[in-house]
């Protein structure tokens, strides 16, 4: 049994925080779109807080971060000193006991195993407002891999059962999005 809570992402976090990209702050950027101005957002899985809730900060969000990383963690903070954020992993994250307008989980979602990825659903369609919106990447198709950075295993469990969870969740997909990197995003609204 592996007892690391971040999923393998503190033995990787220096070359994690050295090869990070801008990719999917495009897509982030016109999914906020469809967010209240100031907006509370809650980063799940948030690293460094680079590019997404630097793009989300730029757009005039608040943002919360959670990561499971103390590495990763104390780089969001040094970024974003002024936001709330909790080193503690999703799957009992003490965050969706608040109200959010928005959540987001980039490279996340399927890095968790099915059942963790089924109860992270439902916790956002807990924490969103109503009207509220969740971001979230997995790739379209049902798939299994081992991650490229952790050689841990990665799983998408498809975009016809990504729906019906979040229906389950109370919420419905209103869009989806391809980055420049050919990344897949899911984007739904609570209510």
């Amino acid at each position: 049994m592996n007892d690391d809570p971040s999923g393998g992402w503190e033995a990787i976090a220096a070359e994690f925080l050295a090869a990070r990209s801008d990719i999917g702050s495009g897509v982030v950027r016109r999914w906020a779109t469809h967010l209240p101005p100031g907006a509370d957002v809650v980063d799940i899985g948030c690293g460094s807080g680079a590019p997404i809730s630097l793009a989300l900060v730029e757009e005039g969000f608040t943002v919360f971060g959670i990561d499971a990383s103390p590495t990763l963690l104390s780089a969001f903070r040094r970024r974003f000193p002024e936001a709330p954020a909790a080193c503690e992993a999703v799957q009992g994250s003490t965050f969706f006991g608040r109200k959010f307008d928005g959540a987001v989980a980039v490279g996340l979602m399927f890095l968790l195993a099915e059942d963790d990825q089924r109860k992270l659903i439902d916790s956002v369609g807990t924490a969103l407002k109503p009207g509220g919106r969740f971001l979230f990447s997995a790739p379209r198709a049902p798939c299994a891999w081992k991650d490229l950075q952790t050689g841990r295993p990665s799983r998408s469990l498809g975009e016809a059962t990504y729906r019906r969870l979040l229906a389950g969740a109370g919420m419905r997909l209103m869009n989806s999005y391809v980055d420049e990197g050919d990344n897949h995003y899911v984007d739904a609204r609570s209510g």
